[in-house]
């Protein structure tokens, strides 16, 4: 596959999990330098109804000390172009369980004029901050 120069991630990262470290090791793989986007307490709550359990400061020094990450930024809202012009990725890698939604299908169509591809990464199946809260409240 394809080494790219700069490649660009993004997620809540919230009790943080071994998909999370596989979608940052694979990433890594495919390029020389990765920036992750963590997301915002406010930008999960508008997009996801429901706070971070992990504090947003706490979820970027957990990234920033994976040693697949190159720079840690601030994802504060959902506009994957926006990022490009600000971070001049040539890359945005993402988990394959989001390929083929209308939001990613409009991520393509608006990055491929600059010349930036999509690498969908294998999800891994079976583990969420979702599913991890849930067992959480099951905990007497």
């Amino acid at each position: 596959m394809k080494k790219y120069k700069t490649g660009y991630t993004c997620g809540v990262f919230d009790m943080f999990h071994i998909g999370h470290l596989n979608i940052l090791r694979s990433a890594k793989a495919l390029c020389e330098r990765l920036i992750v986007g963590v997301t915002t307490d406010e930008l999960s709550v508008a997009v996801k109804q429901k706070k971070p359990i992990i504090p947003f400061e706490e979820r970027l020094e957990i990234i920033r000390a994976i040693r697949y990450v190159d720079e840690v930024v601030a994802q504060e809202d959902k506009n994957k172009l926006d990022a490009y012009f600000r971070l001049k990725y040539d890359c945005l890698l993402v988990g394959s369980d989001w390929q083929g939604t209308p939001q990613w299908k409009q991520y393509e169509k608006e990055l491929a004029e600059y010349g930036v591809d999509i690498v969908y990464l294998p999800h891994t199946d079976g583990i969420s901050s979702t599913l991890l809260a849930e067992k959480l409240s099951e905990i007497p």
